[in-house]
């Protein structure tokens, strides 16, 4: 198996195998903290081979600046099948949309997504002030 694709991003969907992704992003910036992002969603596209076949358990954690579990996990059972001999791979995406998520504090945030206790991808996310001086004066040049 390979993980093609692991984001966070504004909204995400799986329609009839397709993923749909919008506003994939790795910082927020806050004007003070605790801050609470309002929605984000986790998207992840995970390509099997044919010897992939079979049940497959996946969690999503997310952890804090220290490497402490900072949200439940987010399990994922995906059964993945091959109807035919003669398809070479398929395709599954894991989609979870989060609302009110709350930062404690800054610094670099990670969603893991884990297989068998395994970290398959690392989804990095820098939670930071924002700085007023910076947007206002244009690129450093």
């Amino acid at each position: 198996m390979n993980i093609q694709l692991a984001t966070v991003c504004d909204f995400a969907a799986d329609y009839q195998g397709k993923l749909c992704i919008q506003g994939a992003f790795d910082t927020l910036c806050a004007q003070s903290f605790p801050v609470v992002h309002p929605q984000c969603s986790i998207a992840v596209r995970v390509i099997f081979q044919a010897d992939d076949a079979g049940r497959h358990e996946f969690v999503i954690r997310c952890v804090d600046p220290d490497g402490k579990e900072c949200l439940p996990p987010m399990p994922c059972a995906l059964e993945v099948t091959f109807p035919s001999a003669f398809i070479p791979f398929v395709s599954r995406n894991m989609v979870y949309t989060i609302q009110r998520v709350k930062f404690e504090r800054q610094g670099l945030y990670r969603w893991l997504v884990q297989h068998q206790a395994e970290t398959l991808a690392s989804i990095p996310l820098r939670v930071t002030l924002f700085d007023d001086r910076r947007s206002t004066t244009g690129p450093a040049g």
